[in-house]
């Protein structure tokens, strides 16, 4: 299992949910998790996700998501699930 975590950061807007989630699905990238808010009208959402059975790299994906996110106005990452651990430890 290759566990990895997407952020998406913007201003609120329809579909957005759907397109990510939509490439992911069509990625053969499952979500394990998610959590997402609207506050004051800009959007959040983290995932954990399984690369593993993904047909596309991950360079391809985190490039994949970077347009999805310019086609939407966001800011869109994802990190491996061990640098994400690795740089939030206290």
């Amino acid at each position: 299992m290759k566990k990895a975590i997407i952020s998406v950061i913007g201003k609120d807007k329809v579909g957005i949910i759907a397109r990510v989630c939509n490439y992911l699905c069509d990625a053969g990238i499952n979500i394990e998790d998610i959590s997402q808010t609207v506050l004051q009208g800009y959007f959040t959402m983290m995932m954990v996700v399984d690369t593993s059975g993904s047909k596309d790299t991950f360079n391809e994906i985190s490039e994949n998501l970077e347009q999805i996110g310019e086609e939407f106005g966001l800011v869109i990452k994802i990190q491996h699930e061990e640098i994400f651990s690795a740089m939030h430890r206290i």
